[in-house]
């Protein structure tokens, strides 16, 4: 059967009322945006406690730690959306739980896909934590105690400022894998870039046009991260500790 290709589709109406198809995809993207960045507030928090506490002296902390990042890592994200949309209102106090069930669309569903994909990311973000941290001479430790400073102040002071410097490229991959990501949590009825495509292709059944715009905005919105990272990771390197954003080796510590 001959496809009939029909570019002009953007401009026309689309059938929920929102104005044109292509105002329903930028609007999909703007959701899709508003749950990348909030997911990614609590990523990079959470992963960086677990992160630091999976680095401490104390067996317990770290046990915990490791707990943590086990049980997000391993559950898939589709199981994990499931979870936190379906599973977690029941597990929670009943006043609490009857609130979250009367939220009004969309925040009934973006809530919990903001939940799901911060602790998700939080595990990544952790291990990325922990490899910088561990990547850091004891050498930098030890000073921090030589100099009066208390564990949290040597990590604040000392050890997180020069860990984050190193660990900027793949905190950039984390954070243009929770973009992607997002799309899994059209599932929860969450109308982020590609349920809008999705439905553009429905109603229009121009599913080609539909996909190929989302796929080319996914492609701009991940190509200004990765400028965006690179930036910052060329203003943040130390010369002389860890090479430049450009793959030049830096010179001997």
């Amino acid at each position: 059967m001959h496809y009939h290709w029909n570019w002009r589709i953007f401009w026309e109406q689309s059938p929920d009322g929102g104005g044109t198809y292509l105002h329903t995809l930028v609007v999909g993207l703007g959701w899709t945006l508003a749950l990348a960045l909030l997911a990614w507030a609590i990523a990079l928090v959470a992963g960086t406690i677990v992160g630091v506490i999976r680095t401490t002296p104390l067996r317990w902390l770290e046990r915990i730690g490791n707990g943590y990042v086990e049980l997000f890592r391993n559950i898939p994200l589709l199981v994990q959306m499931f979870l936190w949309y379906f599973v977690m209102p029941e597990l929670v106090p009943k006043g609490l739980g009857d609130w979250i069930k009367q939220m009004p669309p969309p925040w009934g569903a973006f809530v919990p896909a903001v939940l799901c994909l911060g602790t998700f990311t939080s595990a990544r973000v952790a291990e990325q934590v922990r490899a910088g941290i561990n990547s850091l001479p004891r050498g930098q430790r030890m000073a921090g105690t030589a100099l009066g400073l208390t564990l949290p102040q040597t990590y604040r002071y000392v050890l997180l400022p020069m860990a984050f410097r190193i660990i900027v490229p793949p905190l950039g991959s984390e954070f243009l894998n929770i973009i992607k990501n997002s799309a899994v949590a059209l599932t929860i009825n969450v109308v982020e870039l590609t349920a809008r495509a999705r439905a553009m292709q429905e109603y229009s059944f121009q599913v080609f046009e539909a996909f190929t715009a989302a796929t080319v905005i996914y492609l701009l919105v991940n190509l200004v991260v990765v400028l965006l990272m690179r930036y910052l990771e060329r203003r943040v390197a130390v010369p002389g500790y860890i090479g430049t954003a450009g793959g030049t080796p830096a010179a001997g510590h």
